[in-house]
């Protein structure tokens, strides 16, 4: 593997050692050899030089994803810093952005419709207009626009400059920039390239957005870095997938979960499809892939599928799993490919193999800092470690496994549960298809736990009948006390779930907050039974009116008070109700026909007598005891335990 300083260096060496190759392909498209992506990359470096931009100047791009933006992209980041944008971006967003990155030039494809147009002229940004020459081969364009006043620096972009200036996503604050140099990126490159154990045959069919990390940093430069090609699409479309996969034989694909799982859900009319175009491996990054998925896309494709870990202040690749025959770890992300690894506490200590803490990384694929932004600094660097905010362990052979993320972790009052934990337990049911858990507001715990599920297609199941199964699986702190079932769940650009924010965009609030709205649809007690239980929720809840079909943990019920209210029933009413049965109907309705089936148990037949064991002999001890006896052996000098 050569090891590349630059994007120049990399790209001219692929021309003169594979001129031939064919480096970008796309639909209905002539490909573009790496001789012809050099030369064409080599004359936008010149046009951007005769407009008076240059290393180090900042050019934002507002291109949508296909082969022009990957070529754009390349020319760029070649002989000035690219500052690529999500199209999508609202004119709020744009001005935002352009202002904090700093930009001196906006590319925008022509006749593209974009709030960005007249917010960089009000800020004093020029426009070039990329124009695709779509008779010629795939990705080439010419550009046309407005000159700089001053002369820039010429010459391509050196190992040190700055490649790219990325946004982070931003979604509990204003995104933080994240400034790359050529190194970092190379580094990244030349470390992916050798996990996926990237070769000329190998082909990347691309269905992740070029603005993003995942796909130009996790795809498309390392296989330009390994002499291979990419298939660039228009994004990510499923009914299509498979009509590229037959036109473009790939050997390997990436996506997050939410993808993956459109695609399986097509997979099985396209068998002959996926027998005649065979994938080398197919990977998942950008969120943890639920393993039901993962043993699903393995047997439709016949192909192994890898979890990696990575981040955009990383270059997008920190670890990943190795591929047949070294061991793949389900449930994990892998071992580090590159940069270094460790698990770190609050204070700063390094952690030994098996214990929970934050996951650190470091390296040269690592950005230096934060642009502009000390505080966040501060807090994300600790003794040159780069802090990544997941949590996560390093088992004894150093494969990564990520148990949260430690602004998603719910603390329900002082219980701390990762999300992922329960998401896996829902997948798990069959009618469940994709399962999100999240926090909510919840007046005496702080936080509470909900998920939203979207469920298989003519797939049926209750929200409480999913509660039901989640606590067979769960303990009782975990099992979501409310359950949403939805068409869709909401995705950020990436396609990846939001867990942050989720309760407000499915209009869910504290338990308390909703009481008044319950009230509305009161229903009044029918029986003896439903009224006394009534009273009795309404004392141990602190509330004036409780319906009998009102559920106890959305009313602000948690299991210290479940365990009050059933000792209540057991004095007022002389019934037992175990804690499950109350935890699978928390209705008031459901717990009366809980006791009225318990006491026509116990009206069926006499408790049978309890028969003496003979004395003859020693007696078993009983589990205390074996307990005690334990304890007494491990610690034989201690008598704390002496009774």
């Amino acid at each position: 593997m050569v090891k590349h300083a630059c994007i120049r260096h990399m790209l001219e060496a692929q021309a003169q050692r594979i001129p031939e190759a064919p480096a970008i392909l796309a639909p209905g498209r002539v490909p573009l050899t790496y001789s012809r992506l050099w030369v064409h990359i080599d004359a936008v470096v010149q046009t951007l030089h005769s407009k008076g931009l240059g290393r180090n100047d900042r050019i934002a791009l507002v291109l949508p994803n296909g082969p022009e933006m990957a070529v754009c992209l390349l020319a760029v980041t070649a002989g000035a810093t690219c500052a690529p944008l999500n199209p999508a971006y609202s004119a709020h967003e744009f001005d935002s952005l352009l202002a904090d990155l700093r930009v001196k030039a906006l590319i925008i494809q022509e006749h593209m419709d974009s709030p960005a147009r007249a917010i960089a002229p009000a800020r004093g940004i020029g426009i070039l207009e990329l124009s695709p020459l779509f008779e010629a081969e795939a990705g080439l364009f010419t550009l046309t626009g407005a000159s700089q006043t001053r002369a820039a620096p010429r010459g391509f972009s050196r190992p040190d400059d700055l490649a790219l200036v990325l946004p982070t996503s931003g979604t509990t604050s204003r995104p933080k920039i994240v400034p790359l140099t050529h190194t970092n990126i190379c580094t990244s490159a030349c470390n992916t390239q050798a996990a996926l154990e990237l070769v000329e045959r190998d082909r990347c069919l691309n269905v992740m957005p070029l603005f993003h990390s995942h796909g130009l940093m996790g795809t498309l430069l390392p296989s330009l870095a390994a002499g291979t090609s990419m298939v660039c699409t228009p994004g990510f479309s499923a009914p299509q997938f498979f009509a590229w996969m037959a036109e473009f034989h790939p050997t390997w694909y990436t996506a997050v979960p939410t993808i993956h799982q459109a695609i399986l859900a097509r997979a099985a009319r396209h068998r002959d499809i996926i027998a005649r175009c065979p994938l080398r491996f197919i990977r998942s990054a950008a969120a943890s892939l639920p393993r039901q998925m993962m043993t699903e896309l393995e047997s439709m494709f016949h192909a192994p599928v890898i979890e990696n870990y990575g981040m955009t202040e990383a270059s997008s690749h920190v670890t990943c799993n190795p591929l047949p025959p070294r061991v793949r770890k389900p449930g994990s992300v892998g071992v580090a490919m590159g940069p270094e690894v460790a698990i770190m506490d609050e204070v700063g200590t390094v952690l030994p193999a098996g214990e929970t803490g934050e996951v650190v990384v470091r390296g040269a694929s690592i950005m230096h800092g934060y642009e502009n932004n000390l505080m966040a600094n501060r807090e994300a660097f600790t003794h040159g470690w780069f802090r990544t905010g997941d949590q996560g362990y390093l088992d004894a052979d150093g494969y990564l496994f990520i148990t949260g993320r430690f602004k998603e972790i719910i603390n329900r009052g002082g219980e701390k549960i990762a999300p992922w934990e329960v998401d896996e337990v829902l997948m798990d049911h069959p009618a469940v298809a994709q399962a999100v858990t999240y926090a909510v507001p919840h007046a005496q715990l702080g936080e509470d736990i909900a998920a939203a599920v979207v469920l298989h297609q003519d797939a049926t199941a209750t929200d409480s009948h999913i509660r039901r199964f989640a606590a067979t699986r769960l303990a009782h702190f975990k099992v979501p006390n409310q359950i949403r079932i939805v068409k869709d769940i909401p995705k950020g650009p990436m396609g990846k779930p939001q867990r942050s924010g989720l309760a407000e965009k499915l209009n869910l609030t504290a338990p308390n907050q909703n009481q008044s709205a319950m009230s509305a649809s009161h229903i009044t007690p029918r029986t003896p039974v439903e009224e006394m239980l009534v009273g009795l929720w309404a004392q141990v809840l602190d509330l004036e009116c409780v319906s009998i079909d009102d559920n106890f943990f959305q009313l602000g019920g948690e299991s210290l008070l479940a365990t009050q209210l059933i000792s209540h029933i057991r004095q007022a009413m002389q019934v037992e109700v175990s804690f499950r049965r109350f935890f699978e109907t928390p209705t008031v309705s459901g717990m009366a026909r809980s006791i009225e089936t318990a006491r026509q148990a116990d009206q069926g037949g006499a408790t049978p007598p309890i028969a003496p064991i003979p004395r003859q002999g020693a007696l078993p001890a009983s589990v205390a005891q074996e307990h005690l006896w334990f304890i007494d052996r491990a610690l034989s000098d201690s008598t704390s335990f002496n009774v």
